[in-house]
């Protein structure tokens, strides 16, 4: 779990990430502006960010078995994996970063992600162990949806490995992300063997039949 210690202070994570708190500490939900409602809409992450104030431990943890990774923002802006984002300090802003309409639409990332900007800790998850990519002045290309955060000035497109398509099919790799430019990119390529039991688990299991 992901254990947050405040003194007097603030901070924001997703809604249901919550396991449990000690101490004095208030816990509130407000209502969304239009403009924030819009953008949890867009990334598929919950509409409501709880706010928790005072002081004592906060235990979060989403229920998977995966790996957290502390991002440290010193003035600076993240995009984020959808799912990525648990929790983070109450000076930093959440929103929505628009992806190029043909990346977003065969990403599989959709034409938004999740965007932290500002200065503060960050909490993400990702389904194995992160690895620190520095580029610089480079070209990453990542096979899957390995790419867990990248520095939002990094250029991020969604192409094919090969210059035709069937060239594509036929290398059994297909579309890959490319990011370029000179920044930090954090990669999960090794998942998490746990994770992927239990994705097998589930997706073995029976499903009901139609009007069950």
């Amino acid at each position: 779990m992901v254990k947050a210690t405040i003194q007097n202070e603030t901070i924001h994570a997703e809604a249901g990430a919550l396991h449990y708190m000690l101490g004095d500490i208030e816990l509130t939900t407000k209502m969304p502006s239009a403009k924030g409602f819009l953008k949890s809409l867009v990334t598929q992450e919950s509409v409501f960010k709880p706010a928790y104030k005072g002081t004592g431990d906060i235990f979060f943890g989403p229920p998977i078995f995966g790996e957290y990774h502390t991002l440290e923002l010193n003035n600076e802006a993240w995009i984020l994996d959808k799912g990525a984002y648990v929790c983070s300090d109450g000076s930093v802003e959440t929103g929505a970063f628009r992806n190029k309409a043909i990346t977003g639409l065969v990403g599989g990332e959709g034409f938004f992600q999740t965007k932290v900007e500002g200065t503060g800790q960050v909490i993400i998850q990702a389904p194995g162990k992160i690895e620190i990519v520095d580029l610089e002045n480079q070209t990453l290309t990542v096979d899957g949806s390995f790419a867990v955060a990248r520095q939002a000035h990094l250029d991020y497109a969604i192409k094919k490995a090969a210059k035709g398509i069937i060239s594509s099919m036929a290398s059994g790799e297909g579309l890959v992300s490319v990011i370029k430019g000179t920044g930090r990119v954090l990669i999960a390529p090794v998942p998490n063997i746990y994770e992927n039991l239990l994705t097998q688990i589930t997706s073995s299991m029976p499903r009901p039949s139609a009007g069950k």
